[in-house]
């Protein structure tokens, strides 16, 4: 692996982690200001509308700038709008003004993450040869799953009433901050900021895209038939149904999984975000021994997708604490598993008939409209007070069910075109110009 990949990987944990922890103190935020229950997951739901609204248009913008680049003015923007939510309580507005504000600041930092992904995803594909691309997507995976990890107990451990109590007491840090969330937050700031001087030392890869275009609507009607390619290639199409469905659902169980933790167990918010943590711990395992998976083998693993809605259908029966973080390990580690070379897959399909830059807005846009799905529909179902385990139920049956429903897309894929797995590893054409070796 070459020296840039290795600082791609550390920016993309810096910046994951920062993510990953203010929403950790977005949530306490809104508890604070006595915001509804249901009202943490649709502040995710305006984060993923960043990434549908703008899929036309990040694919250009990573593809018509060096991605080192790109990562750095994306992650600025991360940076504004965690000081826009630090400052929440400044302005002379009563409790429902400050949640449109945590609102719109979360929206900003959406935005910013929306922009960074194609960049971050995308220099992978340059940097590394197809043969490389499943080892290359592991180790990135596992390294993004495990700042969420670091992300959600730093998000916790910030909030916690001892931690919160010492920053607050601190001679320098009780100057500037006066709340629990407002000294999460501004520590947050320092991890984005960390990121953004790490993007600037990624050295350029000497990878040319022709010209982009600039035009919205020509831009909108471009990225929709960049949609219909992915969508249309029988290989990209299951890839591309399978990442849409973990990260939809991986996104509703972030909050599930809190919800769960303080009705069925008991647990504070830094305490239920452990929870999170400890199957994102098992999300790095599985990631790890999914590194393992030859490309062309990418498919095989479909099936561990099934035991993975089975799985969390665990989670109501489990009370003691070694069954919890068990059952929380196991969905972890099969989600990694399975996901990983389905991703890689994924990016080398996109890169061969697309561009690195616009097959990942691609890839996002369908994930983010899904996590708008799934989230909206969660959201309904605790505005209903239905209970969180029947909500769990009904969340397993569904992963497993669309898990099953894809199996059987791909075994029709492959009794049309047997030959469909020979094709994986092609370079193709794409629109990708590489500089002569």
């Amino acid at each position: 692996m070459k020296k840039g990949f290795y600082l791609v990987m550390l920016a993309q944990a810096l910046s994951s982690v920062a993510d990953n922890a203010l929403l950790i103190a977005a949530i306490a935020l809104v508890a604070d200001l006595h915001g509804p229950h249901w009202m943490a997951p649709m502040m995710k739901w305006w984060f993923a509308l960043a990434y549908v609204v703008l899929a036309a248009f990040v694919g250009a913008f990573s593809d018509a700038y060096p991605k080192g680049r790109v990562m750095f003015m994306t992650n600025a923007v991360k940076v504004c709008g965690c000081l826009l939510m630090f400052t929440h309580g400044w302005y002379n507005m009563d409790d429902g003004g400050q949640l449109l504000l945590v609102f719109v600041a979360y929206t900003l930092v959406g935005i910013g993450a929306a922009a960074y992904s194609p960049a971050k995803y995308g220099i992978v594909t340059e940097m590394l040869p197809p043969e490389l691309l499943v080892k290359g997507n592991s180790w990135i995976e596992g390294l993004t799953v495990l700042s969420i990890i670091v992300g959600t107990v730093l998000g916790g451990v910030l909030i916690s009433p001892s931690v919160s109590a010492a920053m607050l007491a601190h001679p320098l840090l009780g100057v500037v901050v006066s709340t629990r969330t407002e000294a999460a937050i501004f520590m947050i700031a320092l991890v984005y900021l960390a990121a953004a001087a790490t993007n600037l030392l990624i050295p350029r890869t000497n990878v040319r895209y022709p010209r982009q275009q600039r035009n919205p609507i020509a831009l909108t009607r471009t990225f929709w038939g960049y949609v219909r390619i992915l969508w249309h290639d029988k290989l990209g199409q299951i890839s591309l149904a399978v990442t849409t469905l973990f990260w939809g659902a991986g996104a509703t169980l972030q909050f599930i999984v809190i919800e769960w933790g303080a009705r069925h167990l008991g647990y504070r918010l830094d305490q239920a975000s452990l929870l999170m943590g400890v199957a994102a711990l098992g999300t790095v395992g599985g990631s790890m021994v999914a590194g393992r998976v030859p490309l062309k083998r990418a498919l095989s693993v479909l099936p561990v997708g099934v035991a993975m809605g089975f799985a969390v259908m665990l989670m109501p029966i489990v009370r003691e604490p070694w069954s919890v973080y068990g059952v929380l390990l196991l969905i972890g580690a099969l989600s990694g598993f399975f996901v990983v070379p389905m991703n890689a897959l994924l990016q080398h399909r996109g890169h061969v008939l697309l561009s690195a830059g616009h097959s990942i807005a691609v890839q996002n846009f369908n994930e983010q409209l899904n996590i708008l799905l799934m989230l909206a529909f969660y959201s309904f179902l605790l505005w209903l007070n239905l209970p969180i385990n029947a909500i769990i139920i009904l969340f397993g049956l569904l992963v497993a069910i669309l898990m099953l429903v894809i199996i059987q897309w791909n075994l029709s894929n492959h009794r049309a075109d047997p030959g469909l797995e020979n094709t994986i590893g092609q370079h193709g054409h794409g629109q990708a110009l590489r500089h002569p070796r």
